[in-house]
């Protein structure tokens, strides 16, 4: 597995390089954000972990970059940004996870581990999430291996939410992932299938939690 790391704090980059590499990832790594985009044009990585605070490009650039060239890879990012506005940002602009400095390295290890298992469902056609499967080619969804009875629209708002496990996703996303089924989709129209949703998941132990003024978050209840 290939990671790049990038980071222009030389003592952190050395400490993360040498616990990545006891992860088992081949590391390679740069201080600077026209570098890192350089190199993210030029070769393939399994996963980023990327400083927002860089030289030359910032990482929200080198992100966006990254996103506008089409490029899926998926992007863990290490701030010292701890308001909600700039995670959103960060978020909209494709990052898939954040760690807010100061961590251990243990939380990073832990976010990495499951971005990559959620990456590795993903590319072979599946999502995966508290006993929820979704078959992202056949668009059936099961709770252990119990057939769920899902609208086109409701599995549309499982599978978004299910790829932001365990992370906010608000309603203009959701509106934005369904308007290629409906002309026009609205906060209202988002609140009936996340309410319609949240009904038949409820049984299963699984909700959808309505956080007031950010979006929906998907949970396995205890």
């Amino acid at each position: 597995m290939r990671i790049l790391l990038v980071e222009d704090d030389p003592a952190l980059a050395g400490s993360l390089r040498q616990g990545l590499q006891q992860m088992g990832f081949a590391v390679e790594s740069c201080q600077d954000g026209s570098e890192a985009d350089a190199m993210l044009s030029l070769r393939a990585f399994d996963v980023v972990v990327l400083d927002l605070g860089l030289p030359g490009l910032s990482g929200m650039e080198v992100l966006k970059r990254l996103r506008k060239r089409g490029a899926t890879t998926p992007v863990l990012v290490l701030t010292a940004r701890d308001a909600l506005q700039d995670r959103v940002t960060g978020l909209k602009a494709g990052a898939d996870d954040y760690v807010l400095k100061p961590f251990d390295f243990e939380e990073l290890e832990a976010r990495l581990q499951a971005l990559l298992r959620r990456t590795q469902s993903e590319r072979a056609g599946y999502l995966e999430a508290g006993g929820l499967r979704l078959d992202k080619r056949s668009r059936q969804a099961f709770f252990e291996h119990q057939p769920l009875m899902l609208s086109s629209r409701e599995v549309a708002v499982l599978e978004l939410l299910m790829s932001r496990c365990g992370r906010v996703v608000g309603k203009d996303q959701l509106a934005e992932h369904l308007t290629g089924l409906e002309e026009e989709i609205g906060p209202n129209a988002v609140e009936v299938y996340v309410h319609r949703l949240r009904r038949k998941l409820e049984p299963f132990g699984i909700s959808v939690r309505t956080l007031r003024g950010l979006g929906y978050l998907l949970e396995k209840n205890d």
